[in-house]
């Protein structure tokens, strides 16, 4: 009876080890071979609407309220920043943006304000609060193909609902001129983001 006992006590603990190492080397097999979603373009250059960006890492949400920008921000919402998460693991890595890196900021309105700076009350205290979607704007880094504006195409979806299916990327003059001459890092506004702040 001892020696079955034990034999059973090895089998059980071996089994273990052999799951643990088993489902441990394919966790780490998986993070180093993370399939990228990259941009995807038509015939003519306009970008696709990135599929399942809710999905991918947040990275923060800068907020520029009409109410503290004289009733006519250029973008009056929660700025909520996604990157692709393929290019995230790249980035945490090598503290580069890769090329095909895209990041899609989704564009959400205030809350109706309440007070004159466009704050509102809720059970939290008083600040701002997130409302309805209102379009979405990408960045797309390709050297090759955005070479004009220092690597990075800029698109926008809509700066309403439904998003865009499809866009074609914005003039130097619209977006890319304002993040070569503020954008801390490689054209992205890294200084906001501490999650890439590097």
């Amino acid at each position: 009876m001892r020696i079955g006992f034990r034999t059973a006590a090895v089998v059980v603990v071996s089994s273990a080890v052999a799951t643990t190492l088993f489902f441990g080397s394919l966790k780490n097999s998986s993070a180093q071979t993370r399939t990228r979603y990259l941009p995807e373009f038509t015939a003519d250059g306009q970008l696709l609407l990135p599929k399942d960006f809710h999905e991918w890492v947040y990275v923060g949400s800068p907020l520029t309220p009409n109410a503290l920008n004289g009733g006519q921000a250029n973008f009056p919402e929660f700025h909520n920043v996604y990157i692709e998460p393929g290019s995230y693991e790249i980035y945490k890595k090598t503290g580069e943006f890769p090329e095909g890196t895209i990041f899609f900021k989704e564009l959400q309105l205030t809350l109706p304000q309440q007070m004159p700076d466009g704050s509102r009350t809720e059970p939290s205290g008083r600040g701002y609060f997130p409302g309805k979607f209102n379009g979405g704007d990408v960045t797309v880094k390709d050297s090759k193909r955005f070479a004009e504006t220092n690597g990075w195409g800029y698109f926008n979806f809509n700066h309403h609902e439904p998003k865009a299916p499809m866009a074609k990327v914005k003039a130097k003059d619209d977006c890319a001129f304002c993040h070569i001459a503020n954008a801390k890092k490689d054209e992205v506004w890294t200084q906001f983001y501490p999650l890439l702040d590097k």
